[in-house]
C-alpha cells in the first residue's frame, strides 16, 4: 500500500476544480488506432460531459474497449488527439490525470492477498498528502456501501466470486472520486440484482456531476440507463445520440448481424431491445 501511495506523493499537483454542467471532461478527436496489422479505431470522434451517462455499444471487436482505453490514455492513438478536463491527456502527471480519471477494466486481478478493504482504499491513493485524504475512511465506507460488498471488508479479494470481485473493483473506482469514469464491462459477471445496482449507481455518479463512459453488451441496459449511446461498428461510430434516436431495429439489425427488435415497454414506454425470435 505504500508502494502505491508513493507512486502519487507529488508535492505539487493541480486538483481538479468543480466542473459545472455539460462541461466535457474527456474528448477524442479523429481517433485513429492500429492494433497489429488492423485498424480498431478508423477516424472516431466522441465527448464525456458532466452529468451524463454515455454508453458504448457494439458487436465483439467493435472498438468499444480500445476506445474506452485510449479515453483512459493507457493507449497512444496512432492519430487524433485525446483531452482530459480540458488539456491533452499528455500534459497531466500520473498523479494529476488519477485525480480526474477512474478507471475501471474487464478482469479485476492482484497478485498479491489484498483484503477487500485495502483493494477499495488503493482508490484514495492519489489523493495522499492533500486535504481530502482526511475523508479516507467515510468515501470508502460509503464506496463500500454502494456497491454492496461491506460484508466482505474483510476477506481476501482473491477469495470472492468473480461478481463479487467486479463489485469490488467498482468501489475502488468510486473511492478514487474522480469526476470521469471510465468502466469497461462492469456488469459482465453479475447478477440481475447487480447488474441494475451498477447502473443505478452510474446514474447517481452523473447526477452528482461526473461524466460516466460504460461499456455494455446488453443494449436493454443502456436503454434504460444512458443519456446517450454511441454504436460502434467496424472501428467508427455508426450512430450516436439518445436511446430512442439511436436504437433503431434496422440500424442494430446490420450492426449485430442479427435481427433486432425494438419495442416500447407497454406499461412505462422505456424502450426494449432484443433479439427476434421465431
Amino acid at each position: 500500500m505504500g508502494m502505491i501511495r508513493s507512486l502519487f506523493a507529488v508535492r505539487h499537483r493541480e486538483l481538479p476544480e468543480p466542473v459545472e454542467p455539460g462541461t466535457t471532461l474527456a474528448s477524442a478527436e479523429a481517433l485513429h488506432i492500429k492494433l497489429g496489422a488492423r485498424h480498431v479505431l478508423r477516424g472516431v470522434d466522441i465527448e464525456a460531459r458532466a452529468g451524463e451517462v454515455v454508453a458504448l455499444v457494439g458487436p465483439n471487436g467493435a472498438g468499444k474497449s480500445t476506445l474506452l482505453a485510449a479515453l483512459a490514455t493507457d493507449l497512444t492513438p496512432d492519430a487524433g488527439t485525446v483531452r482530459i478536463c480540458g488539456r491533452d491527456a499528455g500534459a497531466w502527471s500520473a498523479g494529476e490525470l488519477a485525480l480526474r480519471r477512474a478507471v475501471l477494466p474487464q478482469a479485476a486481478a492482484l497478485s498479491f492477498p489484498f483484503l477487500v478493504e485495502e483493494v477499495v482504499r488503493m482508490g484514495r491513493a492519489p489523493w495522499n498528502g492533500t486535504a481530502l485524504a482526511d475523508n479516507d475512511d467515510e468515501v470508502i465506507a460509503a464506496a463500500m456501501r454502494a456497491t454492496e460488498v461491506t460484508e466482505f471488508a474483510g476477506r481476501p479479494f482473491s477469495a470472492l466470486s468473480g461478481g463479487e470481485r467486479a463489485r469490488v473493483a467498482l468501489a475502488r473506482v468510486l473511492a478514487q472520486q474522480a469526476p470521469l469514469l471510465l468502466l469497461d464491462e462492469p456488469t459482465a459477471a453479475l447478477d440481475l440484482r447487480h447488474q441494475e445496482l451498477v447502473l443505478r449507481v452510474c446514474r447517481e455518479r452523473a447526477a452528482a456531476g461526473d461524466a460516466v463512459v460504460v461499456v455494455l453488451h446488453d443494449l436493454g441496459l443502456a436503454a434504460a440507463y444512458a443519456d446517450r449511446v454511441a454504436v460502434l461498428h467496424d472501428g467508427t461510430i455508426a450512430a450516436e445520440g439518445a436511446p430512442a434516436e439511436v436504437f433503431d431495429g434496422a440500424l442494430l439489425s446490420r450492426v449485430y448481424r442479427q435481427p433486432v427488435e425494438v419495442l416500447p415497454h407497454p406499461r412505462t414506454g422505456t424502450l426494449l431491445v432484443f433479439p427476434e425470435r421465431g
